[in-house]
């Protein structure tokens, strides 16, 4: 173990034999994070190294981008193409593949596509071009909905009607109970998501209680992980599971309440496909009708309902936990960062991004 790596060697060094302990008691954990933060830091740490035999880790579906549908990229490149309309987005998307093409083939090609890091910015994109229909790449949890709802609100105090959004949010304990429903995945606990329950609070995982799953929050640090790893264990070693939050710095138990009420007065939740996982009852979101003049979706007639893969491609297995990133055919081959077949590959949260840069 490189003790350079944890802030505490000594705590570390504790939490590591406390997992040893927990293990003992346990026949095979497979515990899921749900955020691809956590993802991203476990691969640079080499967190799974330090895991007994019987504890396995697997990713989720915690990367936004990965799991935004093919059909939306589809969808925001033929506007940009065919209507002449100038797409606002954030970087990550940029290169993210759709089942005909992505923005930055759509923008080699000659369409305007202008990559922005806030939704406020996308407003002064418009500002800068009122002669012409911007449409802003609303995706992401939790997290980032509220900026949208804020920038939405002041597209509409601004009177700038030449600015829309294509919402495609999407809600995490919604996909939380899908995961848990799917026999085939057989989940025994969740690392959730530190940033979106600093938004939604601890209540919003009371489902996985009333399922008898356990689920801890957590942050980020080497040791926020390991000891949302141990509480998780010693909740299954006494058979007593229920939602724990490690991370009470950032995320309070009632969340952040006025983010919380933006969202709502803001949005209204819908039934959303998610890439590889199908369409999940009321796990997105989308303007309310107030809002409806600056929506993309009912401005331009689009149609986002579509969940397909490129040929070969595992992200939809890699999204759920079924399968290693290294257990689809194109990793590391056909699929690679420099020429991303699937969307896991290209994010930067992505599942297969992390195993391609640090291993397993």
């Amino acid at each position: 173990m490189n003790t350079e790596l944890f802030s505490d060697a000594a705590t570390a060094a504790g939490l590591i034999a406390a997992m040893r302990t927990c293990a003992e008691r346990l026949e095979a954990v497979r515990i899921m994070e749900v955020c691809g933060t956590h993802t991203m830091e476990i691969g640079r740490l080499g967190l799974r190294k330090l895991l007994p035999e019987n504890i396995e880790l697997i990713s989720g579906p915690g990367c936004p981008v990965c799991v935004t549908p093919a059909s939306y990229f589809d969808a925001l490149a033929g506007l940009a193409l065919e209507k002449d309309v100038r797409i606002a987005a954030f970087g990550d998307l940029f290169r993210v593949p759709g089942n005909r093409t992505s923005l930055a083939q759509a923008k080699a090609r000659g369409a305007a596509i202008d990559i922005v890091s806030s939704p406020r910015a996308a407003l002064a994109v418009a500002e800068n071009n009122a002669g012409r229909e911007i449409v802003f790449t609303a995706v992401g949890f939790e997290t980032t909905a509220p900026a949208t709802a804020a920038a939405v609100r002041e597209a509409a105090a601004r009177k700038r009607g030449n600015l829309s959004f294509c919402v495609a949010h999407r809600l995490v304990p919604p996909a939380l109970e899908a995961l848990c429903a799917d026999p085939a995945l057989n989940v025994s606990a969740f690392l959730l998501p530190g940033h979106v329950s600093a938004v939604i609070g601890e209540a919003a995982y009371a489902p996985l209680g009333n399922r008898k799953i356990p689920g801890v929050v957590t942050g980020f640090e080497p040791l926020d992980i390991l000891a949302g790893i141990v509480s998780i264990l010693e909740m299954l070693s006494k058979n007593s599971p229920s939602i724990q939050n490690l991370y009470p710095r950032v995320a309070r138990k009632e969340g952040n309440i006025a983010a919380r009420k933006l969202i709502h007065d803001i949005y209204e939740p819908v039934d959303a496909v998610w890439r590889g996982m199908g369409t999940l009852p009321a796990s997105g979101l989308r303007l309310r009708p107030r809002w409806g003049e600056w929506d993309a979706e009912r401005k331009y007639g689009l149609v986002i309902d579509k969940d397909e893969m490129p040929p070969g491609c595992s992200c939809g297995d890699v999204l759920k936990g079924l399968r290693r990133p290294d257990g689809c055919a194109l990793f590391g081959k056909a699929c690679t960062p420099g020429h991303p077949v699937g969307p896991c590959m290209v994010s930067s949260e992505g599942s297969c991004a992390a195993f391609y840069k640090y291993g397993w």
